[in-house]
């Protein structure tokens, strides 16, 4: 039966006892690998599980989305960076000389900030939850520059990190960056507050063929989300779709 286990950091996942010593022992099996170091990175498939995989093929046929169109990609909410770092990967392979594509992450990197009453109770969740360890950014930053070192115009950076809280950074860059649209837009905030000034930031900067994708839309964990959009864009506005292999996430093309 699946259950809502608070894990390190104050993570919230839906799964089952069994589905949780799995994904232990894969995760062991990766930390005990006899795999030499120089090939570690190009096996790491052989640890990871279908339904992380899956996200990863979402992401890839989100890219093919843009790809003919011009603009920012804007990650809200980022965490531990996988997003950022594979979508830097897909900018290498399919546009590697496309230097307008800029990847921007924000994040508190503190965990949620914010939490009110727009986003239930189901689990309570607090400020403070899905936090990184102190200064993880800055690990994150380097990790970026390193992808980025291994591909093509290395000499350009084309990431950026903002730090805060989002009803406030997430406004304030979009007003220093008044050249900057958006052709990708990633709501992962979980909560209502900073979802809605992100969705009110990116509003003015979208296009037709932009894509907006959604981690916790229609989610009864996590409702903020959905409240947000519905004030700000409205439900009734967006074409909403999903990939049949991910539960949760969707996206939407503005039309």
């Amino acid at each position: 039966m699946a259950t809502v286990n608070v894990g390190e950091h104050g993570a919230i996942a839906l799964t089952a006892r069994s589905e949780e010593d799995a994904f232990a022992e894969l995760a062991a099996s990766l930390r005990n690998s006899g795999i030499p170091p120089g090939e570690i990175l190009g096996n790491l498939a052989l640890f990871m599980p279908s339904k992380h995989l899956a996200r990863l093929l979402f992401f890839r046929d989100i890219y093919g989305l843009v790809l003919h169109t011009h603009g920012i990609i804007a990650e809200f909410g980022v965490r531990w960076g996988q997003t950022l770092a594979f979508l830097s990967n897909l900018r290498s392979i399919f546009e590697p000389f496309n230097r307008h594509r800029r990847i921007v992450g924000f994040d508190t990197f503190a965990g949620l900030l914010g939490v009110g009453s727009e986003d239930g109770a189901k689990p309570a969740c607090r400020d403070g939850d899905f936090s990184v360890p102190s200064s993880y950014e800055q690990e994150l930053a380097r990790v970026l520059a390193l992808h980025e070192q291994l591909n093509p115009i290395s000499h350009l950076r084309r990431f950026e990190l903002v730090k805060g809280d989002a009803v406030h950074t997430v406004p304030a860059w979009f007003e220093a960056h008044p050249e900057a649209v958006v052709s990708l837009a990633i709501f992962d905030f979980d909560i209502y507050a900073p979802t809605r000034a992100a969705l009110l930031a990116v509003k003015p900067r979208l296009f037709k063929g932009s894509v907006l994708v959604f981690d916790e839309l229609s989610d009864d964990v996590f409702p903020g989300e959905t409240v947000a959009v519905q004030e700000v864009l409205g439900l009734n506005t967006l074409r909403i779709q999903r990939s049949p292999s991910v539960s949760r996430v969707c996206y939407a093309v503005v039309e």
